[in-house]
């Protein structure tokens, strides 16, 4: 595999970190105001982790394109 197929691969994992993202913060918004707030928590817990993940990636889709020049 070449770095820029490896670029490529990389950049749809990140769309679907996104992705992911986005529905995990959906369904955390419908249990916060609830009283018992683990659901959210450990959903907003999920989303840090998937936030982190898609910077790592960012990171090494810039390490990636370094390596493609």
């Amino acid at each position: 595999m070449s770095p820029s197929s490896d670029a490529a691969e990389l950049s749809s994992l990140r769309a679907v970190l996104d992705d992911l993202v986005r529905r995990v913060d959906t369904i955390a918004d419908r249990y916060r105001s609830r009283e018992d707030t683990s659901v959210s928590t450990d959903l907003e817990n999920a989303d840090r982790s998937l936030v982190a993940a898609g910077r790592s990636v960012d990171r090494a889709l810039r390490a990636l394109h370094t390596m493609d020049r």
